[in-house]
């Protein structure tokens, strides 16, 4: 199915909050980090198989502070947006497969003008051939599954978007303050990132989703009543307005992208990663008897799934 939320709205039950309390007014959801350790941010207590995400958003400005828009499967395959408060001008695209973390060569700085000072849509599109990260209608990069040389996501992901400081030396490592282009000055916060909408969809069908082997391949993800791929090209397309220029700039290699992941706590780009669900061991679970509506919401199955 497609969710689509309006965070004007308020909070939805079909994602959860933890690091720090994410608050909502007429512009959306805030993600705002003011003092060390916060890390406020929501995660989807579902997962997609392949699908696309469009969130709507302002970044946080301030030096060292990080937006993260992520997509992250139990077997540590990752997408991202990453916005660094620094600058203004670009977002950082990266993947990441199996928590395989030993070249930082994958990320590329992609243009994204003003980005801190007005709503902008950015969509993952993601497929068993492709990824398209799009900023405002352009597609700024395109990763094949060939051109990933084996590394290619492709187990069902999590969503999972907020705000943190990765410019933070207490609780960062060199690598990552640098990458953050900190430290964070927390004196000039508080430092906020907005998201007015995200929009979701899962492009395969089913209940649930398993593991048939140890491979990690998407051929081996088994649905519960479903089919892998079943809703690909059902949920409507991308509004593609232009092409970004082919080259994008590359990160060095030398210096980790967002440093080096703190095994189950963080994201491979160095996110604390906080453990939310309802079995307690950090993965998504919508309750038995429960089903999600169109806009985000949780109800029980046979309810009317009419937003009050």
């Amino acid at each position: 199915m497609t969710i689509n939320v309006d965070f004007r709205r308020g909070s939805v039950d079909s994602f959860i909050a933890s690091g720090g309390t994410p608050t909502y007014n007429s512009d959306g959801v805030s993600f705002t980090v003011s003092r060390p350790g916060e890390a406020p941010q929501l995660t989807s207590l579902f997962y997609i198989m392949f699908g696309r995400v469009e969130v709507t958003m302002k970044a946080a400005p301030g030096a060292g502070i990080v937006s993260s828009l992520v997509l992250l499967s139990d077997t540590l395959d990752e997408i991202d947006f990453e916005w660094l408060g620094a600058d203004d001008s670009e977002v950082q695209t990266n993947y990441f497969s199996k928590g395989q973390t030993t070249t930082y060569n994958r990320g590329q700085f992609n243009p994204a003008e003003n980005n801190q000072g007005q709503f902008i849509t950015y969509t993952i599109d993601w497929n068993k051939d492709r990824i398209q990260w799009f900023v405002g209608g352009t597609l700024v990069r395109t990763l094949t599954y060939d051109d990933a040389a084996g590394q290619y996501p492709q187990t069902p992901m999590q969503v999972k978007f907020g705000a943190w400081s990765g410019g933070d030396s207490s609780t960062n490592p060199p690598g990552t303050v640098e990458w953050a282009r900190g430290p964070t000055d927390y004196s000039q916060g508080p430092f906020s990132m907005v998201v007015r909408s995200a929009v979701v969809t899962d492009y395969s069908t089913g209940k649930s989703y398993t593991y048939g082997d140890t491979s990690g391949t998407w051929g081996s993800i088994r649905s519960d009543g479903g089919r892998i791929n079943g809703n690909e090209g059902r949920g409507g397309g991308v509004t593609v307005t232009a092409s970004a220029a082919p080259v994008a700039t590359d990160v060095s290699p030398t210096v980790p992208v967002g440093g080096i992941g703190q095994g189950d706590t963080a994201t491979q780009t160095g996110w604390p990663w906080e453990a939310t669900g309802t079995d307690g061991r950090g993965s998504g679970a919508i309750p038995e008897g429960w089903r999600i509506t169109p806009d985000g919401k949780l109800r029980p199955i046979g309810a009317s799934t009419v937003s009050e």
